[in-house]
C-alpha cells in the first residue's frame, strides 16, 4: 500500500452526490472559485483527496465531491456514493428543473506512460481557471496535481476535474454538466 503525506490511495477514493450543501471545514480547501451567473451559482474547491462541486439554482442544491472513504460526511440528503474506480456515466433528475449528468474514469498507468501524460497535464494545469500543485513526497517523484476547466453558459454549466495520484500512477478525470 502507498502512503502519501496529502492525498489518499486512489483505490481509497469515493465519488458522492448530496441534494444539499456541506460544509466546508470538512475538507483542506487548497483553491477556490466561484461562478456567477443570473440564474445559477457555483462553487469549485479543490480539496486534498479530490474535489468539492456546488451548484445552486431557485433553492436547490447539489453538490458533487471526490474525497477519502474515510472522510467524514453526513447522510443526510446523500443522492448516492460510488468507489471510484474504472468508469461510470449517469445522468440523474434532481430537483425540478436540473439534470446532472456525470462522468468519472480512473486511469492506472505504467510509471513510464504516467510520467509523460503528468508532465502534459502540468502545462494544462499552469493555463486552467482553478489548479493546485501539492508538495512533492521526496524530490525524485512528481508533485501531485490537481486543477478544473470550466465552460459557463447562461442555462448550463461543464466542469472537467483532473486529479493526479502519482503514489500510485493513476490519474482521476471527473465531468460534470449541469443542465437548467
Amino acid at each position: 500500500m502507498n502512503v502519501s503525506f496529502v492525498r489518499p490511495a486512489v483505490s481509497e477514493l469515493m465519488f458522492h452526490l448530496f441534494e444539499r450543501s456541506l460544509h466546508p471545514e470538512l475538507f483542506n480547501i487548497r483553491k477556490h472559485e466561484q461562478i456567477r451567473q443570473p440564474d445559477y451559482e457555483a462553487d469549485i474547491s479543490i480539496c486534498d483527496s479530490g474535489h468539492v462541486l456546488t451548484f445552486r439554482h431557485s433553492g436547490s442544491v447539489i453538490t458533487e465531491l471526490v474525497a477519502a472513504r474515510s472522510q467524514p460526511l453526513p447522510e443526510r440528503k446523500a443522492r448516492f456514493n460510488r468507489r471510484l474506480k474504472g468508469s461510470r456515466d449517469e445522468t440523474i433528475k434532481c430537483g425540478e428543473d436540473i439534470t446532472y449528468h456525470m462522468s468519472y474514469q480512473v486511469e492506472s498507468l505504467p510509471p513510464e506512460v504516467f510520467l509523460n501524460m503528468h508532465e502534459e497535464l502540468q502545462h494544462d494545469c499552469e493555463r486552467a481557471p482553478i489548479s493546485h500543485c501539492f508538495c512533492s513526497i521526496n524530490r525524485l517523484s512528481p508533485a501531485a496535481l490537481s486543477f478544473v476547466q470550466t465552460d459557463v453558459w447562461p442555462h448550463s454549466l461543464l466542469i472537467h476535474a483532473f486529479h493526479t495520484f502519482p503514489e500510485d500512477c493513476a490519474i482521476v478525470k471527473t465531468q460534470a454538466l449541469f443542465e437548467l
